[in-house]
């Protein structure tokens, strides 16, 4: 019966690490172009970092497709309005992710997973970390490509070069799907199937602007020695000033934020933006930094 009482506690305190483990907040993580779900120097890697700080935590890495070459070559031939429904389906039918998830986009995946939170509201999404997402798009090629797809990125380039705007292209080349030239504004407004219909270019959809809004916190990582996305500052939601490439604005002083279209100018007074700068080229950080900058929005 001694025996019995002493276990007590014990079996108590093993209870409140369990519940307190099985409490962490889910993670949600979408990969960038030429990447896949489970890459073990990139995605696999911060799944595995996450679960290593936050004992208990659920992370999804969402594949698109059957297998791990099929998600990468989808990340750059599958529609991208295909892909969010994909994505939108998975969530709903996860059991871990029923009261809600915070969500975490590499380059590319930061503008999807926006999608996701603005078209597909359940289950909720808490939280928002976009690292290195290009919210307002890029322009003017490929300066790098990711991985072992130069190949890939080369048939981009003259593709885009020939005719980003075209139905043929936006339907089946992603990155045309947030292909955003400044020099044609209206080509890009009136053509663009996925940016300028999540980015209000064409109208207001009032349910994007609720379920962005719903967000508890917006955090857009840029990278200030970024030589693969132009204009870098696209990465805090700025862009070029319309009709010339050369000088930039910041959100604060696009039409975007002036109209609040989306809901950005309020979700800022709120204290909802989070606005960070890391030193590095595209996608480099370091574990420190992602541990005393990242975690604490997932924990």
């Amino acid at each position: 019966m001694a025996a019995l009482r002493a276990a007590v506690p014990v079996l108590a305190l093993l209870g409140l690490c369990l519940g307190s483990a099985s409490a962490a907040t889910p993670l949600v993580i979408w990969h960038g172009m030429g990447d896949s779900c489970c890459n073990p120097v990139s995605m696999g890697y911060i799944k595995k970092l996450v679960e290593k700080k936050i004992p208990g935590i659920y992370v999804l890495s969402l594949k698109i497709g059957s297998n791990l070459i099929q998600d990468m070559e989808n990340s750059f031939f599958m529609n991208v309005n295909d892909q969010v429904r994909e994505v939108c389906s998975q969530l709903a039918g996860d059991p871990h992710l029923r009261g809600g998830y915070n969500a975490m986009g590499f380059s590319q995946g930061g503008q999807f997973l926006r999608a996701v939170a603005q078209r597909c509201p359940s289950p909720p999404m808490l939280n928002l970390i976009s690292v290195g997402g290009q919210h307002q798009g890029r322009v003017y090629g490929f300066p790098r490509c990711p991985g072992e797809s130069s190949h890939v990125c080369d048939w981009i380039r003259k593709t885009l070069d020939l005719g980003a705007y075209t139905q043929a292209v936006q339907e089946h080349l992603v990155q045309a799907e947030y292909w955003h030239d400044p020099l044609k504004e209206e080509d890009y407004r009136k053509n663009s199937i996925f940016l300028a219909d999540i980015n209000q270019e064409r109208g207001i959809n009032e349910t994007y602007k609720k379920n962005l809004m719903a967000l508890k916190k917006f955090v857009m990582v840029k990278f200030l020695n970024d030589t693969m996305v132009d204009p870098p500052v696209s990465e805090w939601f700025g862009f070029y000033k319309s009709g010339q490439a050369k000088e930039t604005i910041p959100l604060q002083e696009t039409s975007l934020y002036k109209e609040d279209r989306l809901g950005l100018q309020e979700m800022d007074k709120a204290g909802k933006l989070v606005f960070l700068g890391v030193q590095g080229d595209h996608l480099h950080f370091t574990e420190d930094w992602f541990d005393t900058t990242i975690l604490p929005f997932l924990q």
